[in-house]
């Protein structure tokens, strides 16, 4: 049998390397409709259901997606490792730090509606105002993120698009006023199955740049 080549059996691909050049964060209340399809048949990015409205910048270190996975464990005294092992949670979270003061960010932090009479009104179209409420509502909110990369051959966008159907906000950081640094509204948010979708989070990936990897296709294969 000839001797394997290294490199053809390793597929080292640079092209399938992937950045999120842009990305953009939307949230909407939960009466707003799932994202089930974010890309026509062609592969071309769609508008997101009504009632999703963007958060704005954010710092820097982007968006964090991060996972907490747990195991219950069967030993055994024949075995030095475990003899059956099962998942016991698998859960996902995104984290972010907004630097705009829009509705949006705002109704994240200080869990507010986003749509509705509660809701913040038009920015500056008159005072805004909110105060905590002496028990805490349960606000579940939907959101999507939107990553922008763009194929190395052929320079055309392809997209990964994160969809949280149901999430609710676990944790936030502080808000810190000072003359050195804009005023940031970090949070948390979890995702949580949402009974008419069957799931927690969904993700695509897709574009132009992404048919580009399609065999025969110009700039395909890498």
């Amino acid at each position: 049998m000839p001797a394997a080549d290294f490199t053809t059996i390793a597929e080292l691909r640079q092209s399938l390397i992937r950045k999120a050049l842009r990305y953009a964060i939307f949230a909407a209340d939960p009466t707003s409709d799932t994202v089930t399809d974010p890309f026509d048949a062609a592969g071309l990015l769609q508008p997101l259901p009504s009632g999703y409205v963007p958060v704005g910048y954010t710092t820097g270190d982007g968006i964090t997606f991060s996972g907490d996975l747990s195991t219950s464990d069967v030993t055994s005294g024949q075995s030095a490792s475990p003899t059956r092992s099962d998942v016991e949670t698998d859960t996902v979270t995104a984290q972010w730090v907004p630097q705009e003061t829009n509705a949006a960010a705002v109704a994240l932090y200080e869990n507010l509606p986003l749509s509705g009479p509660e809701a913040l009104p038009d920015l500056g179209s008159e005072t805004w105002v909110w105060s905590r409420p002496k028990t805490p509502p349960t606000r579940y909110r939907r959101l999507a993120f939107i990553a922008e990369d763009l194929n190395k051959e052929t320079g055309n966008p392809l997209y990964i698009v994160k969809h949280f159907p149901s999430a609710l906000r676990t944790g936030r950081e502080d808000e810190q006023w000072t003359r050195t640094a804009e005023i940031s509204r970090g949070v948390t948010y979890q995702a949580y199955i949402d009974d008419a979708v069957g799931t927690d989070s969904m993700t695509w990936i897709d574009g132009p740049g992404w048919r580009d990897f399609a065999p025969g296709e110009e700039g395909g294969g890498g």
